[in-house]
C-alpha cells in the first residue's frame, strides 16, 4: 500500500487483501494514517463484506504479510488488533510474514496492485470517489474482480502496547521462524 497525498484533496492510503483462491481483491481506502489498527480494520472489512459469505464454514484465516509497516512482524499493536479480530470472528488467524526484503514475492503486488495501477494509468486522481471507482473497476481477462470502499475512520499513531496487553494475545509461534510465522487463537469468554 502507498499513501497518495494532495494538500487540497487530502490523502488516500489503499490497503489491499487478495484472495488467491477466488482471484478477488478488496481494497480499503483510508484517509488517515497507515497504522496496525487500519491494517486490521481493512481485514475486518474484507471479512464482513466478502470473506464470511465466501467461506461460511471457515474456522481459520491465513494472512500473508510483508515484514514491515503497519503489519510488521515486530509491531505489537498488529498482534493486539489481530487478537481482537480473532475474538470477534471466532477464527484462528495464521500469519505468515515474508522475510525482510522479499515483499516483491507477495502475490498481492503481482495479481492485484499491478492491475489497479494499469487501470488508473494516465487517469487524474482528482478526488477520493475517482480513486475508489478506478480501483473497483479493475478487472482482468483471467477473472480478477476488485471491490473497494472508502474508510473515513481516524487511526491515531503512537499507540503503545504494554507487555500485559501483548501477553494477553493467544499467540503460538511456529517452529520454523516463529517470529514471522505464528497463529492467534480466539479467546474464550463466558
Amino acid at each position: 500500500m502507498h499513501d497518495f497525498m494532495d494538500k487540497e484533496l487530502g490523502k488516500v492510503a489503499p490497503y489491499g487483501i487478495y484472495d488467491l483462491s477466488k482471484n478477488e481483491g478488496w481494497v480499503n481506502v483510508g484517509i488517515d494514517h497507515d497504522t496496525a489498527s487500519f491494517a486490521v480494520e481493512s481485514i475486518r472489512r474484507w471479512w464482513t463484506r466478502m470473506g464470511m459469505t465466501r467461506y461460511p464454514n471457515a474456522t481459520e484465516l491465513m494472512i500473508t504479510a510483508d515484514c514491515g509497516g503497519s503489519n510488521a512482524y515486530r509491531n505489537r499493536l498488529w498482534k493486539v488488533e489481530l487478537q481482537k479480530l480473532a475474538d470477534e470472528t471466532h477464527l484462528t488467524i495464521y500469519v505468515r510474514h515474508f522475510p525482510p526484503g522479499t515483499s516483491k514475492w507477495n502475490k498481492i503486488e503481482h495479481r492485484l496492485f499491478s492491475y489497479i495501477s494499469r487501470n488508473w494509468r494516465g487517469q487524474p486522481l482528482i478526488d477520493r470517489a475517482t480513486v475508489i471507482n478506478l480501483i473497483a473497476n479493475t478487472k482482468t481477462k483471467n477473472g480478477l474482480t476488485v471491490e473497494a470502499l472508502l474508510d473515513e475512520n481516524i487511526y491515531p499513531t503512537g499507540i503503545k502496547v504494554s507487555p500485559k496487553e501483548l501477553d494477553a494475545v493467544r499467540l503460538t509461534r511456529d517452529h520454523f521462524h516463529g517470529e514471522w510465522n505464528y497463529s492467534i487463537a480466539p479467546r474464550i469468554h463466558d
